[in-house]
């Protein structure tokens, strides 16, 4: 190979780089998480296969065959012609379309956990970061605090006193009405799921807090910082146009962890009697049915459990590759 011909190549190699948007980098370098990319593969398909509930189940959630209790996989109703793939539960719901239901409730309680304690935690970390000062010690002391008391006892009594008493946060009723429409809920349904993303949310921002603040300690101090000052910008237009996109990096990845928190955390209320109830199925009242049933049918807790397994698993792989992506130090 001659000098020109080296030459030609590494300028079209200095090219192509240049050329790359941070986006493309990010993605180049998710995509050689190889268990990150088979983790997105199947969260996207469970997403796809809870959002068409209504267009996959055969049956409603809580659509009871009388008589028909524990039928086994596979078995077709000889009525409606319809196949019950994993069989009947102890009082003759199809068992499938429950599954999926569940998955279509817990996941979204799980995502909007998720969205609205990042957004809560994004604002306090960077107000705190920011201005520093006596507000930076009493918010820190605050979430201090807060990550020192035992967080699963708090939200049973949180969650036992909001569903016994409805009337302590007063919830809009479009944003019920709505909520209700996709999950196919009634109201007082909507507003139990309504209620046990508010008590999720409620603890979960004080991580995300704490990395957003951690992180523009370290950016304020910058030259572009000084820069927008010198151009006038007010501190609220530095906080949203340069602290909080500069900083977003490790919010993302503890948002996409923080979602397999989410879901083993909404299935462990469910399964504990605090969370949204039977009739309406969610994986953790699903995987709470099961027990008195254990010993004669121990397949019965895998069908509910897996599905929580798998989640969590992928979230935490995703969140993996993520973090290996958005890691400025790693090479291309």
């Amino acid at each position: 190979m001659t000098a020109s011909t080296q030459v030609a190549k590494l300028e079209a190699e200095a090219i192509t780089i240049e050329e790359r948007s941070p986006f493309q980098v990010v993605m180049m370098r998710f995509r050689r998480h190889k268990l990150a990319m088979v983790s997105l593969g199947l969260i996207i398909f469970i997403f796809l296969v809870t959002a068409l509930a209504p267009y996959i189940a055969r049956f409603e959630f809580d659509e009871v065959n009388v008589g028909k209790y524990f039928v086994d996989w596979g078995t077709v109703d000889a009525e409606t012609g319809r196949v019950h793939y994993m069989g009947t539960d102890n009082i003759g719901r199809d068992y499938f379309s429950r599954l999926i239901y569940a998955g279509r409730i817990s996941l979204t309680v799980a995502l909007l956990s998720v969205l609205i304690s990042e957004t809560l935690g994004i604002i306090v970390g960077a107000v705190s970061g920011f201005y520093g000062g006596w507000l930076d010690a009493v918010l820190m002391r605050f979430l201090e605090f807060m990550l020192t008391i035992p967080t699963l006892p708090l939200l049973l009594i949180i969650s036992a006193m909001l569903l016994q008493n409805e009337e302590l946060i007063p919830i809009p009723e479009p944003l019920l009405n709505f909520l209700g429409d996709f999950l196919l809920l009634g109201p007082r349904a909507a507003r139990n799921a309504v209620l046990i993303v508010i008590v999720l949310a409620g603890f979960g921002w004080l991580s995300s807090a704490q990395l957003m603040r951690g992180t523009v300690l370290s950016l304020r101090e910058q030259t572009f910082v000084e820069a927008a000052r010198s151009l006038g910008a007010s501190n609220v237009w530095i906080i949203m146009r340069h602290m909080i996109p500069n900083a977003m990096a490790p919010i993302i990845v503890d948002a996409s962890l923080g979602l397999a928190g989410y879901v083993v955390a909404e299935a462990a209320l469910a399964f504990l009697g605090f969370g949204i109830q039977d009739p309406i199925p969610t994986w953790g009242n699903m995987l709470s049915a099961t027990q008195q049933f254990m010993l004669s049918r121990p397949y019965l807790p895998l069908v509910p459990g897996l599905p929580i397994f798998i989640c969590s698993l992928a979230f935490n792989y995703i969140g993996d590759g993520l973090r290996d992506a958005l890691d400025p130090r790693l090479k291309l």
